[in-house]
């Protein structure tokens, strides 16, 4: 006589709970979700989020990014085709009717057979923080207007980041960005981790795809800053089809606030936005030492004043931990140049991308190693960050399904799906961090932890998964 057969559905809920938390308490979780096997294919060019905004010479592609270090400026891009029009930007205090001017500059480029459309980019300054702004662009022809938010004083609380990568232009792509958007906890800015078209997969590096895209993400980034970062698919270097210019297309589109941060190559440089202090780093430019970046990175992190600005955070494209058997290792020569500043100026966060999978590692650091003495194995280090790969946005290309195992004791959780995250940062001690995978309801969250500042307080906080 078997138990009844509520019984049984309880024992056996029982037992799944049991092992998943005996393998929570080691803090390696390999996620026993599997989604669907399906190859991400790209959206068609006359699909409804590609399409043209209406009216003659109608600015497209519009999108802004922080404009200065500290957040009182914002850079505001978009795309003219008919003609060169106006770079002006008309902009004002919600309830106000006081209006401003801000004239900006305009590029083209050409790539093989591609000509550009003019690319406007116009920077507003001195704005106030905790401000509703809208502005104008296209003026003289088709206007649209659109808003953004800017963010609380330096140092203020508390504040969301969304975290998006690897995002190209495919129905899953769509689905991220749509389960962004909807995401209850409201992301404010998004971090974006690099990759972004992927319109070198097309022949020729096809660069309408490449309009496209700017098209397609405008009804998020035209009213929030994206903050950029340089993946290896925005190198477009082509020197069979005769360009030899990297970075042409990205650098054309989207600019970077380098200069704020003595930075000289809009590849890597550094903002503070609100309690977070945000550096950015180029996995695809010299990293090596006596480089420009190697140069500018150590002169840039001494001067993180933890008092003001209490999170630090990285952003780069290729990721350091990473136990899937895709890109495994390119990003370790800047591990290992880099990796010692982490822990000395105890780096809170790292997010890279480049790997379509998701992963977060423990705090581990491996700095050990002189060649001789043979410590060459990542070790628990609570002044190391945490890094978290959140290159799963939805390209063309595909999952990572394959992973090293078994599962190396670094990795506290790893799954093969696409989604985003969200990084609520509450105070200058806890921040609540959420992975959502696309195949669940927008607030459900397939990972979360509270992370506790490595200045403020430096308890531990990797071992398991928690919400």
């Amino acid at each position: 006589m078997g138990l009844p057969r509520t019984s049984v559905c309880h024992f056996f809920t029982v037992i799944a709970l049991v092992g998943f938390c005996l393998n929570a308490a080691y803090g390696k979780i390999t996620s026993v979700y599997v989604r669907a096997d399906v190859k991400a294919v790209d959206m068609p060019l006359d699909a409804d989020v590609f399409r043209v905004p209406p009216g003659y010479n109608a600015p497209q592609q519009v999108h802004i990014t922080q404009g200065d270090h500290d957040g009182k400026a914002v850079i505001v891009s978009w795309v003219t085709t008919e003609h060169r029009g106006s770079s002006e930007v008309i902009y004002w205090k919600e309830h106000s009717r006081k209006h401003y001017k801000a004239k900006g500059e305009v590029t083209t480029y050409k790539y093989y057979t591609y000509s550009s459309g003019f690319i406007h980019h116009t920077t507003l300054k001195n704005l106030e923080y905790n401000t509703k702004y809208y502005y104008q662009v296209g003026i003289g022809h088709t206007i649209r207007t659109f808003w953004f938010i800017t963010p609380p004083p330096v140092g203020d609380f508390p504040y969301t980041f969304g975290l998006i990568g690897d995002l190209g232009q495919s129905f899953d792509s769509n689905n991220t960005l749509t389960h962004y958007e909807q995401n209850p906890s409201k992301g404010q800015t998004v971090l974006f981790v690099g990759d972004l078209s992927y319109a070198d997969n097309y022949p020729n590096h096809d660069n309408v795809r490449w309009d496209t895209w700017g098209r397609f993400v405008e009804r998020s980034v035209a009213y929030q800053p994206w903050i950029w970062t340089a993946g290896n698919h925005e190198i477009d270097f082509a020197p069979e089809i005769g360009e030899g210019e990297p970075f042409k297309p990205f650098t054309h589109r989207y600019p970077t606030p380098y200069k704020a941060s003595n930075s000289t190559a809009p590849f890597w440089y550094s903002i503070k936005r609100g309690p977070a202090y945000i550096i950015v780093l180029a996995s695809y430019s010299a990293y090596g030492k006596y480089t420009p970046q190697y140069k500018w990175l150590e002169e840039e992190l001494p001067k993180v004043n933890r008092s003001e600005t209490p999170w630090l955070i990285v952003l780069m494209h290729s990721p350091w931990y990473n136990s899937y058997n895709y890109h495994y290792m390119e990003g370790e020569t800047m591990r290992v140049m880099y990796e010692p500043w982490f822990v000395k100026y105890k780096v809170d966060l790292v997010f890279a991308g480049h790997v379509h999978a998701y992963e977060r590692s423990e705090r581990v650091s491996n700095i050990a190693y002189n060649i001789v003495n043979g410590l060459c194995q990542p070790i628990s280090d609570q002044s190391a960050p945490v890094y978290i790969t959140i290159g799963d946005g939805g390209n063309l290309e595909g999952l990572a399904t394959n992973m090293t195992q078994p599962q190396p004791h670094y990795s506290a959780f790893r799954e093969a799906s696409f989604g985003h995250a969200t990084l609520e940062i509450k105070n200058r001690t806890h921040a609540r961090y959420g992975w959502h995978r696309n195949q669940d309801g927008f607030a459900f969250e397939a990972d979360s932890m509270w992370f506790h500042n490595r200045v403020w307080y430096p308890v531990e906080d990797s071992a398991v998964s928690k919400s």
